[in-house]
Parts: structure tokens; C-alpha cells; sequence
């Protein structure tokens, strides 16, 4: 079987990274198409593949500024070839869904609706150069119509979380079956070790709020190490004080170390699903996150108000939330957390429920029912595409 898979750009190993390679673990024989590849910038097990890029490809300064080509993103992803396939699959948090297949079922892995069509273009557009600087309402607009209206190309969506279930509903009028993605567990068997700082981990982009955990700690004088690289990063390190410490990028095996070594992962974006929340569990690192996004159905534990008031929730503690997006409100989730004592062997236990061969089983069987549904129907020959405004 001649299998395709639609990934929205290929620059760097993320959780959507993640879930290619995941998807390339149930079909190893699969192509490639993408909007952008920087080369080795991801996994041999990606980068062994085929890829085929768009047009942007070639763009000037596309390597690192590709996010100012957005206004161009349809017309590229609409333009790749994907033509000659038994069956399809995207993963998509951006355009990777609105690829035009010829003849195939398309199943689309969902990680969110395109953030930037959906109320947040303005945070998306910082610190970029934008090619076409036109005003962020008529852009917002324009691609909200047409990302609502491509839906109808996706026969079958996935879901990454509950979360994600229900903007999908919103955004697209579709349901979505739930598949949470893979979280390589194994690789967090290291005794745990834990030091006295705390840890901000993952990219450095607005929605992530990665300043709530700098003025927090600054608050509390606690010591904060940031591991990631982004956007943000220049404006991060302007306000930071002497008590926070910016790593940059790091690899896997130094990622599994800091988790292992702080004190706990300060999570205060809202997140779709939040793969390093679950990696930090796996290391035995408690989790102090904001109460709401992927994060309520990975992390347990009180939700924490601005002014200290606990409100006790049922399972196991393994973490904590904060109810408001201020540095006042997480800095009284972490001095709650700091009275807390955490079972480690549970924290990984609960960890092991997202490894990768429940994602593997999982995306297998949502799979299996597209192929198993008799001849294909475009989805658009089912359900008209959702009227937008």
C-alpha cells in the first residue's frame, strides 16, 4: 500500500515531529510531503524518508523566517503533489490538513485547528518580518473561511486530546476520535536526581506564556532554567534577571537530564496536549501548569488561586495547577507544590498510560475503520464545510 503523509514543515523535533515519527513506525515505506525541510533538522528516521517540499522551499530566507510567508501557506500546500496513494495521512496544526488529495482516504491527525485562522495571528506574527504586512484581521479572516471550508477535504479526524476534540467541533463542525500522541517513556528510567531549580522546557513562542514562569520565579527568587530556542527567546532574555539561565536547544539526552534534575516543570502555557508535561511525569518531575488545555487530562492535582486558596481535586497528586495567567498565580501554585511531597513511582506510572504503543494501536484502528468502511466517499459528498463570518 502506497502511503502518503502531509506534515506542515520539517525545521526542528517537536511533538508533532514526534507523531511523524510514529505514523512512520506504523508505515515505514511512506513519503513525505511538507511545506519546508531544513535538512538534518530532524530525526535519520524522518530524514531517510522522501520528502517533498513546496515552492517555499526556495523562498529567500525561508529557512529561518518561513513563518512570514504565511499569507502563502495555501497556495504551497494546496500545490504539492499528492497524487498516486492508497491512503493519506496529515498531521496538522497548521495547513498540512487543506492538501489536495487525488482519490485517496485522507485521515488527518489533528494536533489543533490552525491557531493563526482561530484568534491568535497577532502572537503568531511576532518578532517576524512579515512578507505581506497586511493588516492581521482581513488575514485572520481570509484564512479562517479557508481553513473551515478545506475541512471537507479530511475524511476522518483525529484528535490529539479532549481538548483539541472540542475546537475541532467548533472551528469545523466535525467530531473526532482521540488518540493521544506518543511520549517515548522508556527513556526516562534514570534515578532521579532533583536540584533546586525549576524548569521551562519546550519552544519559545508567545502562546507557550514563558514569561509567566521568569517573573514567578523572580517573584520567589527562585532559580529558573529555560531549555528551548524560538521567537521569544531575544525578548525573554531582556526582561530575565541573574536567576534564570537560557540553555538554548537541547537534545534529548540532555532534556531527559534537566527533567530529572529540576525541581519541577513550570507548564504555564495552554497547551492542545503537551508532550514535555508527560516527559517530565516520566522522569518523576512533578508538574506546576496552568488548569486548563491538554494538561488537565495528563496532569493531577489541586488547582492553586491567585491569593493561595487550594482547591483539592480527586485521583493522585501529580502536580499542580494555577487558575489565572499571572506570574502571581503560578508563583502561589509553586509555593503550594514546595509543601507537597510527590511519589515519584507514581508520577512515572501515570506517565506510561501516553507511550507510544498506545499511539501505535490507537492510530492503527482509526486506520483500520477508514480502509474498513467499504468504497471512499469524499468527505465533502457527506458534510457541506462549516460557514464562517
Amino acid at each position: 500500500m502506497r502511503v502518503a503523509i502531509v506534515h506542515d514543515w520539517l525545521t526542528g523535533m517537536r511533538g508533532g515531529e514526534r507523531v511523524l515519527e510514529g505514523m512512520l513506525d506504523l508505515f515505514p515505506g511512506a513519503e513525505i510531503f511538507t511545506l519546508l525541510h531544513r535538512r538534518d533538522s530532524v530525526s535519520p528516521r524522518i530524514e531517510a524518508r522522501p520528502i517533498h517540499t513546496s515552492f517555499l522551499q526556495r523562498a529567500p530566507f525561508a529557512r529561518d523566517r518561513y513563518r512570514s510567508y504565511l499569507p502563502l501557506f495555501p497556495a504551497a500546500i494546496e500545490r504539492l503533489p499528492v497524487r498516486g496513494y492508497d491512503l493519506v495521512l496529515s498531521s496538522s496544526h497548521c495547513v498540512a490538513k487543506s492538501a489536495r488529495v487525488e482519490g485517496a482516504p485522507h485521515l488527518c491527525y489533528c494536533h489543533t485547528p490552525m491557531r493563526y485562522a482561530w484568534g491568535e495571528l497577532d502572537a503568531y506574527l511576532t518578532g517576524t518580518r512579515a512578507l505581506l504586512r497586511l493588516p492581521a484581521a482581513p488575514v485572520a479572516a481570509a484564512l479562517r473561511r479557508w481553513d473551515a471550508a478545506t475541512a471537507a477535504r479530511v475524511d476522518v479526524f483525529v484528535a490529539n486530546s479532549a481538548h483539541v476534540r472540542g475546537r475541532i467541533r467548533r472551528c469545523y463542525g466535525r467530531d473526532a476520535a482521540v488518540v493521544h500522541p506518543p511520549v517515548d517513556t522508556a527513556r526516562f528510567g534514570a534515578a532521579r536526581e532533583p536540584e533546586d531549580f525549576y524548569l521551562l522546557f519546550g519552544a519559545l513562542v508567545p502562546y507557550k506564556r514563558a514569561e509567566l514562569a521568569i517573573e514567578a520565579c523572580a517573584r520567589l527568587r527562585r532559580r529558573l532554567v529555560v531549555a528551548g530556542a524560538g521567537p521569544e527567546r531575544p525578548r525573554l532574555r531582556r526582561r530575565a534577571g541573574g536567576d534564570v539561565t537560557f540553555l538554548g536547544r537541547v537534545d534529548d539526552a540532555r532534556g531527559a537530564e534537566l527533567l530529572g534534575r529540576c525541581r519541577a516543570l513550570l507548564f504555564p502555557g495552554v497547551d492542545d496536549f503537551g508532550i514535555t508535561p508527560v516527559e517530565a511525569l516520566a522522569a518523576g518531575a512533578p508538574v506546576i501548569a496552568r488548569a486548563a488545555g491538554g494538561a488537565l487530562e495528563t496532569v493531577s492535582g489541586p488547582t492553586v488561586g491567585a491569593n493561595g486558596e487550594a482547591h483539592s481535586a480527586k485521583g493522585p497528586t501529580t502536580g499542580v495547577f494555577f487558575d489565572q495567567p499571572t506570574p502571581r498565580a503560578l508563583a502561589a501554585a509553586i509555593l503550594h507544590a514546595e509543601r507537597l511531597r510527590f511519589e515519584e513511582r507514581l508520577l512515572r506510572r501515570s506517565a506510561a498510560r501516553f507511550d507510544a504503543e498506545h499511539f501505535r494501536r490507537g492510530l492503527r484502528e482509526q486506520v483500520d475503520l477508514l480502509l474498513g468502511n467499504g468504497p471512499h466517499v469524499p468527505a465533502a459528498a457527506a458534510q457541506a464545510a462549516v460557514a464562517v463570518g
